[in-house]
């Protein structure tokens, strides 16, 4: 039901798209919004100060009029990610306070209830329960090292002890000691409704072939999956769907940013609009590693 109400909210803004005019005044500091040439030069900044960001055109026929045909949108390819947000989710049953008396607050079991798959056997031994062989070698003297391993005990085969070091495989191939994760293509285009920017996201997983919608739904915070981000036709490329996380909020986000700089006695410039905007998406994509841009304090 969610995904029809995505659909038809959709064709609803690509046509409120249209008919929205041009900004031509800067309503920044006001509102928290772009001009389509204040998102140019804030472009700008990011490719000049994160080399990992280039423009791109696009597709000619798909090209706006108020962005040079150069400048559509912006793209950084084969952004790693390494796990999914549900192992970075934190549940607060599964925690227990220790030590409280602690001058830091105590210190905290982290999984103090969790499951256990198996077991966990008394690490301890009775005297009487010690088998004779081991009471006996602990009455003799302790071995030379040199002689022992001049022995060729010290590599027995036979030894079960002995650790084996498995290489796993993959379609044949050996991993050895590259990880193979899943990796993403960001754009950022600029959404003349909202007069903000937009992210778009195209999934790839370890064998770079695209990653499926529910696949990618695991890389988004639960509290956005399908209602912040959710699935959309890519403006500037025919025929590519992309996950995006939707600019309805960015304006008041940067709002509420430029109010905090400028109680702390500041001013944020607007060209370094996109740099804030990126670091603020983390919180909706945290385990895709895009942000390696300069850093600003506040």
């Amino acid at each position: 039901m969610q995904d029809v109400f995505n659909h038809v909210k959709g064709c609803a803004l690509e046509v409120a798209t249209l008919l929205t005019p041009r900004l031509r005044t800067s309503k920044f500091r006001e509102t928290g919004v772009l001009t389509p040439e204040e998102f140019v030069a804030a472009g700008d900044h990011l490719v000049h100060h994160c080399p990992t960001w280039q423009w791109a055109g696009g597709e000619e026929k798909k090209a706006v009029d108020h962005l040079p045909k150069a400048k559509q949108f912006l793209i950084t390819k084969n952004v790693p990610c390494y796990k999914r947000c549900k192992q970075m989710e934190w549940d607060g049953d599964q925690e227990r306070l220790i030590d409280e008396e602690d001058g830091d607050g105590g210190w905290v079991d982290t999984h103090h209830h969790a499951p256990l798959e198996q077991g966990v056997a008394e690490m301890g031994l009775e005297e009487d329960s010690m088998p004779p062989e081991i009471k006996d070698e602990e009455e003799d003297e302790p071995a030379d090292m040199e002689e022992f391993e001049a022995s060729g005990k010290l590599f027995d085969e036979d030894d079960t002890a002995t650790l084996t070091r498995t290489i796993p495989k993959l379609d044949g191939r050996e991993k050895g000691e590259i990880m193979e994760t899943r990796t993403y293509d960001l754009h950022i285009t600029y959404d003349k409704f909202y007069q903000t920017p937009r992210l778009f996201l195209i999934g790839y997983d370890e064998r770079r072939e695209l990653l499926g919608v529910d696949a990618m739904y695991e890389d988004v915070s639960q509290d956005h999956a399908k209602k912040t981000v959710t699935l959309e036709t890519h403006p500037h490329l025919g025929g590519v769907v992309a996950m995006s996380v939707h600019p309805c909020r960015h304006a008041v986000v940067m709002k509420k940013i430029l109010e905090t700089v400028e109680e702390g006695g500041k001013e944020l410039p607007v060209h370094v609009y996109l740099i804030i905007f990126l670091k603020f998406l983390q919180s909706v994509i945290p385990t895709v590693e895009y942000d390696y841009t300069q850093n600003f304090s506040l």
